[in-house]
């Protein structure tokens, strides 16, 4: 095979595994050629090269213009010079002058070589940003490759991903060479690869963990309807069952919690409540203020979805969570807001305010009578 023809089938395979169009390459090779060859003579002169794409054979030619007097050898040829090699030329019309490329094709192959193969870099870096794109919000493993301040390089084989700081969780510790799973939250074109960002804090993190683990959720039988998180802490997850048979609850825990187990150890021990949703509010925000049992939900104003939940004593302080965050994840998780109050509350509430009526009732109004 000549060298021609394997031009052509290296430009297919190229093409073909690269993604780069041949035309493109052909392109890349007749710019080489026009280069090398104003290296040469200056880069005044007007050349143009092409590539023949069914044989691969390469030409070259200076483009002047037919003039009487020659007043620019390099751009101009005269009448009686361009006769020689074209009889039918006229004065003004231009000229294509074909040129020996052996003195300077091996520098237009260099040239050209070069292009190509910054060309193939910048399509495998468009590629991986392509594929990497189509993951956000999906789970990827990889390995903590090294530290820049307290972020975090994480190796994922093809590419390299940055976990900030803002998207670690504040008691989670990783160290060099450590595996680590983490959730695609955004993707950005990058000289140095696909620029993907990636996070712990998530709830696209929990979401997809659950999908791994829960079989009925990745089928969508179950449906996680809603996640909210305190990182680190404590994660709510609603779900809804599309089969009566199956209990969506019992499904995600599984047989002696073989399921959620996973989970909770990838989350590095957060607390997970599993909540049924339902679209009646009161069943919905009791279920939300796991693991505190409710006593009763009363609608104070649906209008403004402010609800007042009454606990036992001895609950009021795991409804409420510490430092409020298990009665806060509640009402991110239902849209409610939600006010938790004790037996013990609710009583004094009661007692003020019958106290309060029974002075109003008795006190004496304003009797404006007169002293006889």
């Amino acid at each position: 095979m000549s060298e021609r023809g394997e031009l052509l089938m290296v430009l297919e395979q190229i093409e073909k595994d690269k993604k780069i169009k041949k035309e493109e390459i052909l392109a890349v090779i007749e710019n080489a050629l026009a280069s090398a060859y104003k290296k040469h003579v200056g880069k005044n002169v007007n050349v143009e090269a092409k590539v023949n794409q069914d044989t691969g054979e390469m030409m070259a030619s200076v483009v002047k213009v037919v003039v009487k007097g020659v007043t620019n050898s390099l751009l101009e040829i005269s009448f009686k010079d361009a006769k020689k090699i074209n009889k039918k030329v006229k004065i003004d019309e231009e000229i294509k002058i074909p040129l020996d490329i052996q003195d300077f094709s091996r520098i237009a192959a260099q040239t050209a070589k070069q292009v190509i193969v910054q060309k193939i870099r910048e399509s495998e870096r468009w590629s991986l940003f392509e594929e990497m794109k189509k993951k956000i919000k999906q789970i990827v493993s990889g390995v903590v490759y090294r530290t820049v301040g307290r972020n975090l390089i994480i190796d994922l084989g093809k590419t390299e991903a940055i976990l900030p700081s803002s998207e670690q969780v504040f008691k989670e510790k990783f160290s060099i060479g450590q595996h680590i799973k983490a959730v695609i939250i955004k993707v950005e074109k990058s000289s140095k690869g696909s620029g993907v960002v990636l996070s712990r804090i998530s709830v696209e993190l929990v979401k997809r963990l659950f999908e791994l683990e829960v079989p009925e959720i990745y089928e969508k039988v179950v449906e996680i309807v809603n996640v909210v998180r305190d990182p680190g802490m404590r994660t709510k997850v609603a779900v809804l069952s599309h089969n009566p048979k199956v209990d969506p609850i019992g499904a995600c825990i599984g047989i002696k919690g073989v399921r959620i187990k996973p989970i909770i150890d990838e989350l590095r021990g957060d607390k997970i409540d599993l909540v049924s949703y339902s679209v009646e509010p009161v069943k919905y925000i009791a279920g939300s203020l796991s693991p505190a049992k409710v006593i009763s939900v009363g609608i104070v104003s649906e209008n403004e979805k402010q609800a007042e939940v009454l606990v036992s004593d001895d609950m009021l302080s795991l409804a409420i969570g510490k430092n409020g965050h298990n009665v806060r994840l509640a009402a991110k998780l239902t849209g409610w807001h939600i006010d938790v109050k004790s037996e013990k509350q609710k009583k004094e509430e009661i007692d003020a305010k019958i106290e309060q009526h029974t002075e109003n009732f008795f006190a004496p109004e304003g009797l404006n009578e007169k002293n006889d």
